[in-house]
């Protein structure tokens, strides 16, 4: 099973470079033209991130084809911290904490990144069982940047650090399960083959 995980094309806050979990924009008009500009893959099935970022990305790059929305799915609620930018926090002790802590803290008020990313597995997990049981042989994931990272951090080989599967607006990564090996393991045992970049 091939899947491409793609993340969600550009919003408002995204072009200030703000940190934009839970709050639901919808793109902007210049992440709508990006996607006209790029060219994707056919695929069978879709699913995304319960977002409007997420949907509207997915209704622009397959229309016609109604995403299954998996809420597991969605991006990380940065508290205190949501919708600034560093600039606007760079002298908040609080940021500067968890700057300090690489990021493994959890946001003020908001979500613990350690539940974050085994909710983003257990969206994966979900995702993938969706396409196994409708016989998808090729199928897409419309999500964000974080649960990307946070997917391919638990489950990718070759074995990377979260921050190494950042990518951005409109792009993703090509990736394969071994169905076999993935319904007839331990969780703890299963994988995904990165490809490469879409």
């Amino acid at each position: 099973m091939k899947i491409y995980m793609i993340r969600h094309s550009m919003t408002p806050g995204n072009k200030r470079r703000a940190y934009i979990g839970a709050t639901n924009e919808p793109l902007c008009k210049e992440g709508i033209e990006l996607l006209k500009g790029r060219s994707y893959p056919e695929v069978e099935k879709v699913v995304a991130s319960p977002m409007k970022r997420c949907v509207q990305t997915s209704q622009c790059i397959y229309p016609g084809k109604e995403p299954n929305i998996i809420d597991k799915l969605r991006e990380c609620d940065f508290g205190a911290f949501e919708g600034m930018t560093y600039e606007e926090l760079k002298e908040d002790a609080n940021y500067q904490e968890w700057i300090s802590k690489e990021g493994k803290i959890p946001f003020p008020s908001g979500e613990d990144q350690i539940e974050f990313r085994r909710r983003c597995v257990q969206g994966f997990d979900e995702a993938v069982a969706y396409f196994h049981n409708n016989n998808i042989s090729c199928g897409a994931m419309v999500v964000h940047g974080g649960t990307i990272m946070a997917i391919l951090e638990a489950y990718a080989r070759p074995k990377e650090d979260f921050y190494h599967w950042k990518v951005e607006n409109g792009e993703g990564y090509l990736v394969e399960v071994d169905e076999k090996i993935w319904f007839e393991t331990e969780n703890s045992n299963r994988y995904v083959t990165v490809l490469g970049k879409c």
